[in-house]
């Protein structure tokens, strides 16, 4: 199907192939395209017979999706004055509570933490969907087993084997509402143990573990990733191997040996965050630290930055004696995890349907990659762009810098906020992401961010 709109140059994105999926799919890419600025207030639609005509649709599925937009107030029907984009009211302030850090709606957003959803594959979702429902058992509607529906953790387990190279037995997969569940479910399992974290790092997930009973502990972080020398005293050590965050640096070979070795010699755990692994882009992804040591390594993955935050569908691959522990905890936290989300994804998995969404997001990421690094490489230190949603711009003054990007109502993240214990001599930087602008945003988004580091 076409998926561009000749009449007012605007393209669409659908991704349809039955009838409700393309009604589907022309909603959500009008929404889109009102929502960003692509169909500006006043905007005059084609004429259902004509969009259909262009688009290879039905004229009846054209004006059911014009009808259920101008029920939602996106659009305006008027006899003798066709159809319109309504008038939007201007974008409120938004509280985003992770961190106090998204306070209001900017008008470029480069912070980092979030995949474009704009890219969740909708119909590929709604496909894999009610294929999960039409062969779902009615036992499927009960409560279930705290690790997981045995379907997902069965497309895990040959999923993350091909493409992270983690040996993940079904049986040792938990499954989890995303990460945060799954670090607060190891900590409680750990009971109070000292916790080593990366330095810098999130804030937020130091809290996390804290606030699981946990004593969180700084390790230093450098050019090759974390220190395991620096461990000692601690039980576990969580990291990011894949792309370190917010440095972006990848654990360099030796670490990931002296890492797994410093496990195996004091019966330590190592907790891999593997947040945006599949996004390796200037050669094949870094296979997972697990594959090298599963009996000391617990892997924790999700789907928030492959498909998108709201589906809180994460994993956690266990080893083996931490394997019943992790479960009775998850029992006894919210006893499973939404069980339709989970047969969705693992119908995504088995289908194929999600490793094609990944290769395409690697490839649309990557182009923005390179569109930063055209932009700012040349006259700025930009670090850890080989992997990720994120890079680190080196700058001699935050704060300063921060001052002018808020100015041009331009949103970024800022490496001080990342260190254990702010301030002194540290290194300064903005971290950068590139995941949330939609695509036509994007280039202006660079523009603005070049003119505030330039100033």
């Amino acid at each position: 199907m076409n998926d561009f709109w000749s009449g007012v140059g605007v393209d669409l994105h659908l991704e349809p192939d039955s009838a409700d999926g393309r009604r589907a799919g022309l909603e959500r890419a009008l929404r889109d395209a009102v929502r960003d600025g692509r169909l500006t207030p006043g905007t005059r639609l084609p004429a259902t017979r004509r969009l259909a005509a262009e688009l290879g649709m039905s004229r009846g599925t054209a004006k059911a999706a014009y009808d259920q937009l101008v029920a939602e107030g996106y659009l305006t029907a008027r006899q003798g004055s066709g159809t319109r984009v309504a008038p939007m009211p201007p974008s409120p302030a938004v509280e985003v509570p992770q961190a106090g850090a998204r306070a209001r709606a900017p008008r470029f957003d480069l912070r980092p933490g979030s995949p474009d959803v704009g890219a969740f594959p909708a119909a590929a979702w709604l496909r894999a969907l009610r294929r999960a429902i039409a062969t779902a058992p009615s036992l499927a509607y009960d409560y279930g087993d705290p690790r997981g529906r045995i379907e997902l953790r069965t497309a895990l387990s040959g999923y993350l084997g091909r493409a992270r190279g983690v040996l993940a037995p079904p049986e040792r997969i938990v499954i989890t509402s995303g990460y945060v569940q799954g670090l607060a479910l190891l900590t409680r399992v750990l009971d109070g143990a000292e916790v080593a974290m990366e330095d810098p790092g999130l804030p937020f997930h130091r809290e996390v573990v804290r606030r699981g009973g946990g004593r969180v502990l700084p390790v230093p972080v450098d050019e090759r990733g974390v220190r395991p020398e620096a461990l000692d005293g601690a039980a576990a050590v969580v990291v990011t191997p894949a792309h370190q965050y917010p440095t972006g640096v990848t654990l360099h070979p030796e670490r990931r040996r002296a890492l797994t070795d410093w496990a195996r010699a004091r019966g330590g755990l190592v907790v891999e965050d593997d947040y945006d692994g599949e996004f390796r882009y200037d050669r094949q992804p870094v296979g997972a630290l697990q594959g090298m040591a599963p009996d000391q390594v617990a892997y924790l993955g999700t789907a928030s930055k492959t498909l998108g935050p709201a589906l809180r569908l994460g994993w956690m691959v266990l080893p083996p004696r931490l394997a019943a522990a992790v479960a009775d905890a998850k029992l006894h936290s919210d006893h499973h995890t939404e069980t339709i989300g989970q047969l969705a994804l693992a119908e995504l998995i088995d289908s194929h349907a999600y490793d094609r969404h990944v290769r395409a997001c690697r490839l649309r990421y990557r182009r923005r990659r390179d569109q930063l690094l055209d932009r700012l490489g040349g006259r700025r230190r930009v670090r850890g762009v080989a992997a990720g949603l994120h890079a680190l711009v080196d700058v001699p003054d935050e704060d300063a810098v921060l001052a002018r990007a808020e100015a041009e109502g331009l949103a970024v993240g800022r490496l001080g906020s990342h260190w254990h214990a702010p301030g002194g001599d540290r290194p300064q930087g903005l971290v950068v992401g590139y995941g949330t602008p939609r695509e036509r945003a994007y280039p202006e988004a660079l523009e603005v961010l070049a003119k505030v580091l330039d100033a």
